[in-house]
């Protein structure tokens, strides 16, 4: 059986809350130039995902978009995934992530979720067999967490092991 790779991440630094609803924040420069920085490192990684769970947010689709944009410089030869935006990767919790992943088709390798803290920490460390001590403290903006699995049908607690974290810096 392929082992497969789930790959977390939080959006890229955001403006902070002003007048405009917290749905449509935007990245900041930094977060743009962190969001390529994150696709430059997951495609050095060979961790080009056949599928991307997004949150519908502005900002989560914005570091999707940079990432996307840093991907094919990095590994031409890979195929666009596809991309689903997700409201419930916005307005849910951890539930809802396991339940996306328990969704996924066998057939897909590589999956990238993009949503937001603390969501996205809390599925990292619901999944993980054992927490080290880096897993209190969360991701920052632009952190990744990489999880191996066997079989998505099968995402319980406790059901993924962490291989490789990484917060994207541009």
């Amino acid at each position: 059986m392929t082992a497969r790779k789930l790959v977390l991440l939080r959006h890229a630094k955001a403006e902070t809350p002003g007048e405009l609803p917290d749905f449509e924040r935007q990245l900041t420069d930094r977060g743009r130039a962190d969001a390529g920085a994150a696709g430059a490192w997951l495609a050095a990684q060979n961790l080009s995902p056949d599928l991307v769970l997004c949150s519908s947010a502005t900002r989560t689709r914005q570091t999707w978009h940079g990432v996307a944009v840093a991907l094919p410089q990095a590994a031409p030869e890979a195929e666009a995934p596809e991309v689903r935006y997700e409201d419930g990767l916005y307005h849910g919790g951890r539930t809802e992530v396991v339940d996306l992943l328990r969704a996924v088709p066998e057939s897909v390798e590589t999956v990238l979720v993009i949503g937001h803290n603390p969501t996205i920490s809390d599925v990292s460390l619901l999944l993980r067999p054992d927490s080290g001590a880096s897993a209190t403290e969360g991701l920052k903006t632009a952190g990744i967490a990489v999880h191996e699995v066997d079989d998505w049908s099968a995402t319980e607690p406790g059901s993924m092991p962490l291989i490789a974290e990484h917060t994207a810096r541009g």
